[in-house]
């Protein structure tokens, strides 16, 4: 692919939205603020250093202050949420605990703002904005939307998402085919590896947002996929997510040399 000249407007709009992309993970609740992971079983148990008792039914998670217990809970507190939700925080001393639906049970993480990932972030390794990697493809919606069952980088974690069709990118003269699952604003979420990934991009996967009205999302049409603007998941950062695997088939057969790279505390 030969690079293309970027505009001064592409290359500022690029910079405005890495630099947010930056301040969204350095949050004091952000992604890098997490620095545990523990997953409830269907019994009440205690955490070592986490006040409360926790567990889950399958259909909520529930914790039970105790005497003594730092916790914003009064009793006993639920909490239910879809299997690919945003969790919910409740707060902890100088900490905020977070309650995920993951696969088939609930998960809890630990949110503390004076985190060394938080402390110590330098942003964000990416390539330079290059406008060749914004794709024209197509979206061509499936019948019905089909249920997907990914893996997930965290061992025995199955994620399970909702695919409304694929996307057809031309590159070189070849088209190629990936799945996309519903994403935010009423977009579509594409998880993809290519040839550089596990190189100089991170290893199980990058993402990239796809804008796209209710109509398209229906009959199909034109999409514009900007690769330039493909992240990487929680997972690059911390080890304390359970960021999903690509779905088969969503590898790309050629080096995308945009997006972000590899994050430096990895290296």
């Amino acid at each position: 692919m030969t690079a293309a000249t970027a505009t001064p407007e592409y290359t500022e709009a690029w910079n405005d939205w890495h630099e947010q992309r930056e301040r969204e993970l350095a949050a004091p609740n952000g992604w890098l603020s997490i620095t545990r992971l523990e997953r409830l079983g269907s019994e009440p148990e205690r955490f070592d250093g986490i006040p409360g008792r926790w567990h889950h039914d399958g259909v909520a998670a529930y914790v039970t202050a105790e005497p003594g217990d730092d916790i914003a809970v009064d009793g006993t507190r639920r909490f239910e949420s879809g299997p690919v939700a945003a969790g919910e925080l409740v707060a902890a001393g100088d900490v905020e605990i977070e309650v995920v639906h993951r696969g088939h049970g609930y998960l809890i993480r630990v949110h503390d703002p004076s985190a060394s990932t938080v402390r110590d972030f330098r942003g964000v390794p990416a390539f330079a904005p290059d406008p060749a990697w914004v794709l024209t493809g197509r979206f061509e919606p499936y019948a019905a939307p089909r249920s997907i069952t990914v893996g997930a980088v965290a061992e025995g974690l199955e994620h399970v998402y909702l695919a409304p069709g694929e996307i057809v990118l031309d590159h070189d003269g070849a088209e190629h085919r990936l799945i996309a699952f519903n994403g935010k604003a009423g977009g579509l979420q594409v998880l993809f590896t290519d040839e550089t990934s596990g190189v100089s991009t991170y290893a199980a996967n990058r993402s990239v947002s796809v804008p796209l009205d209710a109509a398209a999302l229906v009959e199909g049409g034109p999409v514009t996929v900007d690769l330039n603007r493909a992240v990487n998941l929680p997972c690059a950062f911390i080890d304390f997510a359970t960021c999903p695997l690509p779905p088969a088939g969503n590898r790309l057969p050629f080096a995308v040399t945009a997006g972000e790279k590899v994050p430096y505390e990895r290296r």
